[in-house]
């Protein structure tokens, strides 16, 4: 089944509803955005040989013009490499070289840097500017009534993980992937309705772009901020003029946007659904954010290889306040979604009882379909269909998970197991720290020490014996940090995660 069919029904049942929009200015509506894909779609198959199968990539900042060109690729049966625009020219080069792209699309803001990696780029390759007239040509002319066939499982998203630790990987997600983890949405995380304005505040080829296809099947509305990315005040501006607004945001995003609401005396009005994963939320933080904006959040934990769709913690479990367990879920990423089984095992690969802590493992209709051109890390990370995902967490009784941290990054001192995470929770949950990253640092005697690196609230002062005084207070005696640096801000790669191998390198 060939997602470009989602959209090729919307426009025959609703031409004339709003499908793009660029703030609130209407751009295109169904029946507009439907003919721009076909007639992309042609030019990709008539000017520049795109063939089932072949990859054309995405270099470029959200845009209504974005989306159109996404599903012209689909349309055309081709495979979308959409690449974050923040990267730089070198990186996106050679994702297309090893993807083997026959297009590139660029913009404005991406040209530059990536002309300047030309000779890293595959040498039969062509580029097109998504704001050119060149574009505004091939998205003009007729195109196919209908989308190419494609099957469940050919290749529609070539996503390349972020690339913390070395070269990235292309994770390979089928049309079938990608309409599973499309109808969890609506049964693990929200209701869609033609009326819902879908908000692209985070890049369209990450996490927010994979919520459009729900979205496209219902007629909904499709936003692009005038700013093509994210501003707090933006945002809550829209939620008002709009209404019924959806969005995916990482957690630094909505700690922003709590920020912008306690200082305009604001709870998020319009904002309807803000569904927020990518890294984690601690419960200081989501607790705050309910205490501002109220009932508006959904939880979701997923991995590029299984793209949205491990977990997901619902809207009514962030209400359910009564329940004795309350807290610890809240500070969970929730229960299995609806097409997968997830498991905790141990280091010998077993299963292991709930309770337990080991490597979250997770098998469904939305895993991957492997990593393209690397035996080597399909056979690391498969296996029997059970991905590996290299987080570590429990499951509780009731079959809810608690992350605690990437295995890799799990601490240990004298011999125990000390996660990261339980000591960034604990201090955050102190007036003078905003952001926090602990990390192990080598040590000859305890193999190696817990060191806390804090960015403070604006206006606090340095005060190790307090934040080591508060931890004790919350945590173990063994767990607190032996140290504490303070830095302006925590380094981020491109999706806003924390880059703990950064810190390892600042902090000796």
């Amino acid at each position: 089944m060939n997602l470009a069919n989602w959209l090729a029904a919307g426009a025959r049942l609703r031409p004339s509803a709003p499908a793009l929009l660029t703030g609130t200015r209407i751009d295109a509506d169904y029946a507009t955005f439907a003919a721009r894909a076909a007639s992309f779609a042609g030019t990709l198959a008539r000017d520049y040989g795109i063939a089932p199968g072949d990859r054309v990539a995405l270099f470029a900042h959200n845009c209504t013009a974005y989306l159109e060109a996404l599903y012209g690729i689909w349309w055309a049966g081709a495979v979308a490499i959409p690449i974050n625009a923040k990267l730089h020219g070198k990186e996106a080069a050679w994702i297309c070289s090893n993807a083997q792209a026959k297009l590139a699309l660029i913009c404005d803001d991406t040209a530059d840097t990536f002309n300047e990696a030309s000779c890293d780029l595959p040498r039969a390759m062509a580029t097109l500017a998504i704001d050119s007239d060149g574009y505004d040509r091939a998205r003009s002319g007729e195109g196919a009534k209908v989308p190419v066939a494609r099957e469940n499982n050919d290749l529609a998203w070539l996503f390349y993980t972020s690339g913390t630790t070395g070269r990235p990987k292309g994770v390979m997600l089928s049309h079938g992937n990608l309409v599973a983890m499309s109808l969890c949405y609506l049964a693990d995380v929200d209701a869609v309705t033609p009326d819902d304005a879908a908000l692209y505040a985070a890049p369209i080829s990450h996490g927010a772009g994979l919520y459009n296809m729900i979205h496209v099947r219902f007629g909904a509305r499709h936003v692009v901020p005038q700013s093509g990315g994210f501003d707090p005040d933006e945002v809550l501006d829209l939620g008002k003029q709009l209404g019924n607004v959806a969005m995916f945001a990482a957690p630094t995003m909505v700690k922003r946007l709590v920020e912008a609401a306690k200082r305009r005396g604001e709870n998020g009005e319009g904002l309807r659904t803000i569904v927020y994963g990518g890294g984690p939320m601690y419960l200081a933080d989501i607790r705050e954010a309910l205490s501002v904006m109220g009932q508006r959040f959904v939880q979701i934990y997923g991995q590029g290889e299984s793209p949205m769709t491990i977990t997901s913690l619902k809207r009514e479990r962030h209400a359910d306040t009564s329940h004795p367990r309350y807290l610890d879920r809240l500070a969970s990423v929730g229960t299995a979604q609806s097409v997968v089984s997830v498991r905790i095992t141990g280091a010998d690969g077993k299963e292991l009882p709930a309770g337990e802590t080991g490597e979250i493992e997770v098998k469904g209709a939305t895993v991957m379909l492997g990593y393209w051109d690397n035996p080597a890390a399909n056979a690391e990370t498969l296996n029997d269909g059970w991905l590996r995902t290299g987080d570590v967490g429990r499951l509780d009784d009731d079959g809810f998970l608690t992350l605690s941290d990437r295995s890799k990054d799990v601490i240990i001192s004298g011999g125990t197991n000390i996660y990261p995470r339980e000591v960034e929770e604990a201090l955050l949950t102190h007036p003078a720290v905003r952001e926090v990253s602990a990390i192990g640092v080598a040590d000859p005697e305890w193999g190696e020490n817990v060191v806390a690196c804090v960015v403070l609230a604006e206006g606090a002062a340095a005060d190790d014996a307090a934040l080591d005084a508060h931890c004790q207070s919350v945590i173990a005696r063994f767990k607190r940090p032996k140290r504490y640096v303070y830095l302006d801000a925590l380094p981020k790669n491109n999706y806003g995660k924390v880059l703990k191998t950064e810190l390892r390198k600042m902090v000796k």
